[in-house]
């Protein structure tokens, strides 16, 4: 790539087919490098050709050659170049040039239009692009070389991962997706100390997160929330330059149409750290366009956390939030400021409104705020007069309405105060009120302030009774010498004079959003003689294609005064009404105008969101509440239109029956009512004497436990008074006591009789058994002892148990004996004891001869359960040698049986064996027969073998 040489010059595309063979080819790295260097340089000018020859060439050298960050640098640049669209991107000067080559090869022509140049670059950008991400793991290869450090592999990789996601953002966003630790390595460019790198990588993520609510809700669990604000911070908040911007736009793309994001940062605390963003200077002059941009961005973020189209909850929270932290407060002062810019104010005033639209506290303190003048008026005024002033622009002037909507929304304090400023008893001739504003730019000849001062007045109104009555006694002085005139006949009045059809269309808002579900207003409107027939007249009409919205309201306005008619005024009954649309209008013609209010486009458009958002003024045509409004009253009033008087009164009559039913049913419920309360009643004294019978409960048991002692104490005193009758009952017990003992004794030795029978049976039967024992020892000695054995073993086992259940007889005598003597015992010293003189001495005399005899035949006894005891052990010492004795003879008869069947197994083998041998013998004279061989017969062989036998005996002997 030196200098030119001579003769004819290689084309661009076999100076790059020469440099991708250099680069597969060669194994030096510096020749390696050399040629992606110089790929690098050509790829802007010969994009086609470097992308369709280099393309994976170039993917190779990222894959292996990750320990040269130089090389890497070259390939991410030279990708970059053919993947990115951006021309401006394009214009940056490379670092290294070459010698240009021939125009021969050249992709681009200088003389090409830019739009179609454009065109051609953006298609080979999506080609080369769709080429790249065939295979996933190539983006997984950016991905793990954006974690190198070096600023020559890092950023290259970023401006690269940012083209590939503006060329095919779907596709690479859910390969990042699925990647491992995907989100988070781009997530690390952000604490990248080096601006470039960390600013390049806030347009990434700006990509990153396009329309991709799964790869929001990760990158905010990064904590990007606080990075952002963080850089955001540091760079000067409004004040600072593009990164902001940056930051702002990513914070967004976090924020919009993502609930789950939305709550984190509410809950993050983060709602707080926004507030710092608006403290603007007093000095107001002099914002640069950055600081413009920054600050639109800022107020498109607040408005993202309470838009309408949010959960009316999260809404809700973020709004008290903002009022909490002061942020609403410092919006409100950016709105009363001098010197902003009208964009700034403009978005400013949007968001003020829906950070107040639906909350009560804040609707309460932006009706407090005054503007810094002399003397001081409330904002609502000063906006008011903005809305209302032809001069002021017109995106402004719908900003401004989109304020005095949101502060009225669900307001029904805020909608008292407004009317009350059009009442006579409080206007005040020295100030200018809003309610006045309202009177002049509806009556002004701006038709745009006519259509905004009807839309806020109807606003005023919204789905509250009470204004709609209060604004009837609103009267207006049109001229001298003539009497006022009311609000809604002024209003009918303007509308019958022709005007534009703004103008029109927004009285026509008001008059039906103000009669709408008010039959005193409705009657208010048709005691005018002249409206009922201005209003068929202007239906009846085949007029324009612009008058026949005009026309529909007209029919809904009629509608809606023959749904909501109370039947007050003879001359306008809802039968009479419905008969002149009959007779004048015809009753599909009539539905037909109807129906045009909701086929027209501005209806639909004005329908979808509350912001009011025209293109141009005369676009302002429907209200988003009207919208509602129309939809709910269309259905009604066409089945209201089409019902036959007979119908009606069916309807009446059943609206009687019903009330009836519900006089009926609220007796019932004041029956129900007065029985709760006397069942309540019951059940409090009930409760009462519960108490009370409680208490007389516990009394009743105290006075039992004392008459319980009293008669204890009578007890003791009857027993102290009869002590000596009772001892002579206890002498006559001692007799019984006495005879007792003597009974059972006698029972005692019949029972020790029957022991020792049974003991001298139990004495025999062991002397059989030890001779049939020495009977089986001889059996098993010849080898014949197997079933008699077990059957000996068996008859062992029901000696032994009936020996122990005999022993636990002897023991239970004993302790009857034991129980005996403790009686006799106790018997004698009670005798001895309480005789006190009174037996004789021959008494005492037996008694002692009879205890002397019973002792004597206690020691007997006991003698006697020592010999059984010991006979016992014996028997118990021969049983075990018998037992051992016959488990003995069980194991050498089982080694008897095992030998035994050894022997079998090894004759069987023998004879298994011999046949064997017969068998091949067999063959084998066989095979000699089929020669011709003379082979001996079976006899003679038997005869040898016999002959081999003797003389085998014979040398063994």
């Amino acid at each position: 790539m030196g200098g030119q040489a001579a003769g004819p010059q290689p084309s661009g595309a076999e100076t790059i087919q020469k440099l991708c063979d250099r680069v597969a080819s060669s194994t030096l790295l510096e020749d390696r490098r050399d040629a992606v260097r110089a790929l690098k340089s050509l790829s802007k000018k010969y994009r086609m050709e470097v992308g369709t020859q280099a393309m994976e060439h170039l993917i190779n050298i990222l894959q292996t050659d990750r320990s040269d960050s130089e090389i890497l640098g070259y390939a991410l640049d030279t990708l970059y170049n053919l993947i990115c669209n951006d021309e401006e991107e394009e214009q940056d000067e490379s670092e290294d040039a070459v010698t240009p080559i021939p125009a021969s090869g050249k992709h681009k022509n200088v003389s090409m239009p830019d739009e179609a140049m454009q065109k051609q670059s953006d298609d080979l950008g999506a080609q080369f692009t769709e080429q790249f991400i065939q295979d996933p793991e190539h983006i997984t290869l950016i991905l793990s070389l954006l974690e190198e450090f070096d600023f020559h592999v890092r950023w290259p990789g970023v401006k690269l991962l940012t083209a590939l996601l503006k060329n095919q953002g779907v596709q690479v966003q859910g390969i990042i997706l699925v990647s491992p630790m995907g989100v988070s390595r781009l997530m690390d460019l952000l604490a990248d100390s080096r601006e470039v790198i960390r600013n390049d990588g806030l347009l990434l993520l700006q990509q990153l997160t396009k329309s991709n609510a799964a790869i929001q809700k990760i990158v905010a669990f990064e904590s990007a929330f606080e990075r952002l604000l963080d850089i955001i911070t540091e760079e000067g908040s409004s004040d600072g330059g593009i990164v902001v911007e940056d930051c702002l736009l990513l914070l967004l793309n976090l924020l919009k149409n993502n609930s789950s994001n939305q709550n984190f940062f509410k809950e993050g605390s983060y709602i707080q750290r926004m507030k710092p963003w608006f403290e603007v200077g007093d000095d107001n002059s002099g914002w640069s366009a950055q600081k413009v941009t920054n600050l639109h961005l800022m107020l498109q973020l607040v408005r993202v956390m309470v838009s309408p189209v949010n959960s009316p909850g999260a809404s809700a929270s973020c709004q008290k939030s903002m009022y909490q932290c002061g942020l609403l407060q410092q919006l409100c002062t950016i709105l009363m400021a001098t010197g902003v810019p009208a964009d700034i104010l403009t978005e400013t005033i949007n968001t003020v409104s829906e950070v107040i639209r639906g909350s009560q506290v804040n609707q309460d303190y932006f009706a407090s705020v005054n503007a810094p003048s002399n003397p001081p008026r409330p904002a609502i005024v000063v906006l008011l007069m903005s809305m209302v002033n032809e001069r002021q622009p017109f995106v402004l002037r719908c900003a401004v309405l989109y304020c005095f909507q949101c502060f009225l929304y669900k307001n029904q304090k805020g909608q008292g105060e407004i009317v009350a400023t059009l009442l006579p008893s409080t206007i005040d001739a020295n100030s200018i009120s809003a309610g006045q504003l309202l009177c002049g730019g509806l009556f002004s000849a701006d038709s745009l302030s006519n259509w905004c001062a009807s839309v806020a007045l109807a606003h005023a109104l919204q789905d509250n009774l009470t204004q709609k009555e209060q604004l009837l006694r609103v009267q207006l002085a049109t001229s001298l010498g003539k009497p006022p005139v009311s609000l809604l006949q002024q209003c009918t009045n303007i509308l019958s004079q022709g005007s534009k059809v703004q103008t029109r269309v927004g009285l026509l808002m008001l008059l039906c959003t103000w009669i709408n579900n008010c039959p005193i207003a409705v009657t208010h409107f048709l005691h005018n003689q002249e409206n009922v027939p201005f209003l068929t007249a202007q239906i009846s009409e085949n007029l324009g294609e612009d008058e026949r919205l005009v026309q529909g309201l007209c029919a809904l306005l009629l509608g809606i005064c023959i749904f909501y008619n109370d039947n007050s005024l003879e001359n306008y009954t809802k039968d009479k009404l419905k008969q002149l649309i009959e007779k004048r209008i015809g009753k599909e013609n009539f539905v037909e105008k109807l129906g045009f209010i909701t086929k027209h486009e501005l209806y639909s458009r004005a329908a979808q969101k509350p912001q009011p958002v025209f293109l141009s003024p005369e676009q302002m045509l429907f209200d988003h509440e009207f919208t509602k409004l129309v939809k709910e009253l269309e259905g009604v009033i066409t089945k209201a239109v089409h019902k036959s008087s007979e119908d009606e009164k069916k309807e009446e009559d059943v609206k009687k029956t019903l009330e009836q039913h519900d006089n009926i049913v609220m007796q019932y419920k004041d029956l129900i009512r007065e029985q709760d309360a006397q069942i309540q009643e019951l059940k409090e004294q009930v409760a009462t004497m519960t108490s009370q019978s409680e208490q007389m409960q516990t009394t009743v048991t105290q006075q039992l436990s004392q008459i319980q002692q009293h008669k204890d104490q009578y007890n003791i005193i009857k027993l102290k008074l009869g002590k000596d009758s009772q001892s002579q009952a206890n002498s006559q017990a001692d007799s019984q006591v006495n005879g007792l003992q003597t009974e059972e004794l006698s029972q005692l030795r019949e029972d020790l009789e029957k022991l020792r029978q049974q003991h001298t049976l139990l004495q025999t039967q062991l002397s059989d058994k030890d001779a049939l024992i020495n009977t089986l020892k001889s059996e098993t000695a010849e080898g014949s002892a197997a079933s008699d054995n077990t059957e000996m073993l068996k008859e062992l086992d029901a000696l032994r148990s009936r020996v122990h259940s005999q022993v636990t007889e002897i023991d239970q005598m004993k302790t009857e004996k034991q129980e005996l003597l403790r009686k006799a015992e106790a018997v004698s010293s009670e005798a001895v004891s309480s005789s006190d003189g009174s037996l004789d001495a021959a008494k005492m005399a037996e008694v002692e001869s009879r205890l002397a005899a019973q002792t004597s035949e206690t020691e007997r006894l006991k003698e006697e359960s020592k010999s059984l005891s010991k006979s016992r052990v014996d028997l118990d010492q021969q049983l075990a040698a018998a037992t051992s004795t016959a488990a003995i003879l069980q194991t050498e008869k089982a080694q008897l049986q095992t030998e035994v069947q050894e022997s079998k197994k090894e004759q069987d083998d023998l004879l298994m064996l011999l046949a064997d041998q017969d068998q091949k013998i067999h063959s084998l004279k066989q095979k000699l027969k089929a020669l011709g061989e003379p082979v001996d017969d079976e006899d003679d062989l038997d005869a040898r073998d016999q002959t081999d036998d003797d003389e085998e005996d014979d040398d063994e002997d």
